[in-house]
């Protein structure tokens, strides 16, 4: 039987100079993260000030409104549109008949529900308790009660205190398991950067990314992994897929957690290390969809990549969704090239050329001496296509073939006798 969804009504609070448009944007993605949290929204109350009330959030009439809401429609939750302190939460507990979150607490549970990995779901508890640290405090005087009897009278400990010092030695065991985990990963990048070059997907949650994996894979690798399913933080793990050029040449497409506009900073900090798997990428591809707020979405992603330090490398925007966008985007001016696309109904071989070129994967036609125990003929039998190959002398044959552009230079380099000609584009 299937779970019943929660009855949510948001809390928006239109603050300043605020567009409509945005605050409607804004809206529809606290509707999707609602959604995403297993969420039915049937209600939502919003209020325009010039600035957000310090205690309540929203001013004293409309949070009486909003009870009668809540009330009236028997509501079981009530998610705010921006992060509540620890003294608002308390204030709008007392005033509403159901439970209040923020939008920073929700993204945090459907980080819970999705973490499928051990790394991922110490992550999130990391981000959990880092939250949950400074907001003790909003569940009043009942937690900081003193002990009784034999043994406990003098200061003793709060409950409150020991609440807290019980969150403090699960984060330090937690982020010693973080750390570990985190050795691993870099031991496995390691191996990886072992002349195979990587590309990570990156871009706001929902635009893409896993689809654009899928396909990449089941093109360039002959091989069927899941789709990713049309919803925010479908993504958590990342996952590093292994590809091959036309010729062999092998690469990894690496699909990243999703970001989202304010992403908390208790998130970011917890997935820094998953995160970095951007920073140690050859090629980013951002993928964006193109029918939802693009160039917001694009400046969030090139904000947080500008965070991690991945900008420094190049990045490849791929617009995706075009079946379903009413309109074409304006070209990334950042990116070093800007392509359209749907990773459900078009080919994707322009991005797969694009992304291969950058990698130095593109096929070039050389012409050079070598002969058949050289390790250059073996690499081109294994990754590559012999045109002709003519004796010169015993000992040595005049090759014309086709091979990456990597591949080319890398003899250029090791052969410096000057036998290996320049290659040519093919």
């Amino acid at each position: 039987m299937q779970e019943e969804a929660y009855r949510v009504i948001l809390a928006m609070c239109q603050v300043g100079q605020e567009s409509d448009e945005r605050l409607a944007y804004r809206e529809a993605e606290l509707t999707g993260l609602c959604e995403a949290a297993g969420g039915s929204v049937i209600g939502v109350m919003t209020q325009k000030r010039t600035q957000l009330d310090g205690r309540t959030f929203l001013g004293s009439g409309k949070l009486e409104e909003l009870a009668d809401l809540v009330t009236v429609n028997e509501a079981d939750l009530v998610v705010a549109d921006r992060e509540l302190s620890p003294a608002q939460i308390r204030n709008l507990e007392r005033v509403l008949p159901c439970r209040i979150i923020d939008r920073t607490q929700l993204i945090l549970d459907i980080f819970a529900r999705r973490a499928q990995t051990r790394e991922g779901r110490v992550q999130v508890e990391i981000a959990q308790l880092n939250y949950l640290m400074p907001r003790l405090t909003g569940r009043g005087v009942e937690l900081s009660r003193l002990g009784g009897g034999i043994g406990t009278r003098g200061p003793g400990e709060t409950q409150l205190e020991l609440d807290r010092r019980r969150i403090r030695t699960r984060m330090t065991h937690l982020r010693k398991e973080l750390a570990t985990i985190e050795r691993q990963r870099e031991t496995m990048r390691g191996k990886r950067r072992r002349g195979v070059p990587v590309v990570a997907l990156v871009g706001y949650t929902n635009a893409g990314k896993t689809t654009v994996q899928s396909r990449w894979v089941r093109d360039k690798a002959n091989i069927e992994v899941p789709e990713g399913q049309n919803r925010l933080f479908d993504t958590l793990d990342p996952t590093a897929r292994q590809v091959r050029t036309k010729l062999g040449n092998e690469y990894v497409v690496v699909d990243t957690v999703g970001f989202v506009e304010d992403l908390p900073h208790h998130l970011v900090d917890a997935f820094k290390a998953t995160l970095e798997e951007t920073k140690y990428a050859d090629v980013v591809v951002v993928v964006v969809d193109a029918g939802h707020e693009p160039q917001s979405h694009l400046e969030t992603t090139r904000r947080v990549l500008r965070d991690l330090g991945a900008l420094d490398k190049p990045v490849v925007t791929f617009f995706n969704k075009m079946d379903i966008s009413p309109n074409q985007p304006g070209p990334d001016v950042h990116a070093v090239e800007t392509l359209y696309g749907s990773a459900v109904n078009d080919s994707l071989d322009p991005l797969y050329q694009t992304v291969e070129r950058l990698l130095s994967l593109d096929e070039v036609r050389v012409t050079l001496h070598t002969h058949p125990n050289d390790f250059i003929w073996d690499k081109l039998l294994r990754n590559g296509r012999i045109e002709s190959a003519d004796p010169v002398s015993s000992d040595e044959w005049l090759v014309t073939a086709i091979t990456s552009r990597r591949d080319a230079h890398l003899w250029q380099q090791q052969r410096r006798d000057g036998s290996a000609h320049e290659p040519q584009d093919h």
